[in-house]
């Protein structure tokens, strides 16, 4: 079956006889059709169409693996009109804005009824080319990070090594898939701590956080390097959060829960007295977003599925001392899994 095909059976299963489409990700994955966030499908029974505008004529007739039409709103619901009437129409009530709500309202006749995460449930499972993409991308990452890993030492800026890394992604083609963190000395105790001015010192631990976009789709990887030698505490927590992402990653597998490995390696970490300082989820799904299905967090019920790619990042975090977090993107297969991040993990 085909992506629309599961989106049809899924449209069936939630009630509706059509879906609009309007969150970019997902536009994408149904169409082929890359400036998502300037188009919107209409799914029916016997059809589909991409709607965008009169900028993308080309580009949508070249990517579109589906019929376009070209218009603006309001001529946009205007001829979507014509094929709702009298249906029950599913919208995506996370991404369609009021105001987009209110122009279906002013130019359907037809119900609408709100839907969440429908198609983005099927995305979840990866295609082969989407594993490819993927893969590609990550391959790319681990090839730049080797270059600039010679960059991180004592008298460097963090914003210096974020750049080089900007700068190796596009030289290398592809685009950078989200902020690049560079966490060093006491700023590594911020998970999401963007790179700043900090020189970086003697005795730093320094975790960096990026990945590429290729052709639309991500990769992220973390690792936290040493700038000459770190303190005895230091050491200690990244040996832990070492162990508990490489016991992680071993248990990734067909059937296993976002839930379970979520506990498995905070279970580690809180024997290491780190319960408190593993700040966040253990991980998420990839693809055409960084972030997206299924969820590695306490308490998940999102059951693991050949084709899916995920993120392990157990991390800890101790308030004006540092921090650690290291990152591997792991596909789910038939056996077992594959892990796509091949940047070795540094002895501390």
């Amino acid at each position: 079956m085909s992506r629309l095909d599961d989106v049809r059976a899924a449209m069936g299963r939630a009630g509706v006889d059509a879906l609009w489409v309007s969150a970019p990700a997902n536009v994408r994955a149904l169409t082929g059709f890359s400036s998502g966030a300037d188009g919107k499908v209409l799914v029916l029974a016997g059809e589909a169409t991409l709607y965008t505008d009169a900028r993308y004529t080309v580009q949508a007739r070249e990517e579109s693996s589906v019929p376009q039409h070209i218009a603006r709103p309001p001529e946009t619901y205007e001829h979507a009109a014509e094929r709702v009437r009298g249906l029950r129409v599913g919208f995506e009530a996370e991404h369609l804005t009021v105001a987009g709500l209110e122009d279906l309202r002013a130019h359907w006749d037809a119900a609408l009824v709100p839907t969440r995460g429908l198609v983005e449930a099927l995305r979840r499972v990866k295609t082969a080319q989407e594993v490819a993409a993927i893969r590609e991308a990550q391959a790319l990452a681990d090839r730049v990070f080797g270059e600039v890993r010679p960059l991180i030492r004592a008298g460097v800026r963090e914003i210096d090594v974020a750049l080089a890394l900007e700068l190796g992604l596009r030289r290398a083609g592809a685009e950078v898939g989200f902020d690049v963190i560079v966490a060093s000395g006491p700023r590594g105790a911020m998970p999401h701590g963007v790179a700043s001015e900090r020189v970086i010192e003697d005795g730093d631990l320094v975790t960096v956080d990026f990945g590429a976009r290729l052709r639309g789709y991500h990769s992220d990887m973390t690792r936290t390097v040493a700038v000459g030698t770190p303190s005895e505490e230091m050491r200690r927590v990244y040996n832990a959060v070492l162990e508990a992402e490489e016991a992680a990653v071993a248990a990734v597998r067909p059937g296993v829960t976002g839930g379970e490995l979520d506990a498995l390696a905070r279970g580690i970490l809180e024997r290491h007295g780190l319960g408190e300082a593993f700040a966040h989820s253990l991980g998420h799904g990839v693809g055409l977003n960084v972030h997206e299905g299924p969820g590695l967090r306490k308490g998940s019920e999102d059951v693991l599925e050949p084709g899916m790619v995920v993120t392990i990042e157990p991390g800890a975090y101790l308030p004006g001392v540092g921090g650690v977090r290291i990152e591997d993107l792991v596909l789910v297969t038939e056996g077992g899994h594959e892990v796509l991040s091949r940047t070795p993990k540094e002895n501390v």
